[in-house]
């Protein structure tokens, strides 16, 4: 906790009411994803650190909202919260505790303004997901939902003169979709077994019909012939675009250099797991493992000190 109240600190939040709201986004974040977390923790300056847990925990808050409970339900939850983030982005007023971060955070990096107006216009795309039918939706959801809500972290570690917005010359936006173009497919992969459960898959109809695998297959928890096949080729073309992503690092200010680049050195060990455990993801997901992990870490946190953190 100490680490924290200096970062708090650092980054110039003072008010202790203020102090309360970045705790409460600490703890989503970390109750969330706990690795990421702690990966941003050793990796990101003090200053930064705050403003990208409450980037990263709104678009946790967003993603639970969309997906949890009946539709009438996701929809109306979905409807209160962007119209409060909306009214937050005018006014700089909120109830909640977490606009209240995400205002201060946008008023400290203006930039970050326009990639969450983006997100809260196309989120809309996860509250209708059921499934793809073919390459061209899953693309399509990339843009819309992935793409969005990942830019509202990086935009904050990005460079201050890139163009962040979808104009032609955005290399830094180019290589954040190739980026999480790649992760999302690993992450439909890898969950495989827990999106069937809820009754739809995030690889598209025709590929899986490209391996002879059935959606009944699937419900059925059914390693068909194809399946490993399939797996193969949804996780080589994820690998494909995260090595690809390698070169995003380098377009990156110092301060998140080393968190993007361990991010995706941890991205693709969790494919390599993926695509040794195959078909068994029909029955859970795979993780990369620990000791690789830790060593991206640790080369990570001498990258940082290196570049001055």
């Amino acid at each position: 906790m100490h680490t924290w109240r200096r970062s708090l600190t650092a980054a110039g939040i003072h008010d202790p009411e203020l102090r309360d709201d970045y705790g409460e986004a600490r703890r989503l974040v970390a109750r969330f994803r706990r690795s990421s977390y702690l990966a941003a923790r050793l990796l990101l300056p003090p200053s930064v650190l705050p403003h990208v847990v409450a980037a990263t925990a709104v678009m946790h808050h967003g993603d639970n909202l969309l997906d949890t409970g009946p539709k009438p339900q996701r929809t109306a939850a979905w409807t209160s919260w962007e119209q409060g983030v909306r009214k937050a982005l005018e006014t700089g007023v909120s109830d909640d505790p977490l606009i209240r971060t995400l205002a201060h955070t946008v008023a400290t990096y203006p930039r970050l303004k326009e990639a969450v107006e983006e997100y809260l216009s196309t989120a809309v795309a996860e509250l209708e997901f059921t499934g793809f039918a073919s390459e061209t939706d899953y693309q399509a959801y990339v843009d819309a939902y992935s793409l969005p809500a990942f830019l509202l972290v990086a935009v904050l570690l990005g460079p201050e003169d890139d163009e962040i917005a979808e104009v032609d010359g955005g290399r830094y936006r180019a290589m954040c979709r190739t980026l999480i173009d790649g992760s999302q497919r690993l992450d439909f992969v890898n969950d495989l077994a827990e999106d069937v459960a809820e009754g739809r898959s995030g690889i598209p109809a025709r590929t899986l019909a490209r391996f002879s695998v059935t959606p009944a297959d699937l419900a059925a928890g059914r390693e068909s012939p194809g399946l490993r096949l399939l797996v193969e080729h949804e996780v080589r073309a994820a690998r494909a675009a995260l090595e690809t992503a390698r070169d995003l690092p380098v377009r990156v200010s110092p301060p998140g250099r080393a968190l993007l680049k361990a991010f995706v050195e941890i991205e693709l060990l969790t494919a390599d797991a993926a695509l040794t455990r195959g078909p068994a993801l029909l029955h859970g997901p795979a993780s990369p493992p620990l000791p690789a992990t830790l060593r991206v870490l640790w080369h990570a946190r001498r990258t940082a000190r290196s570049i001055g953190r």
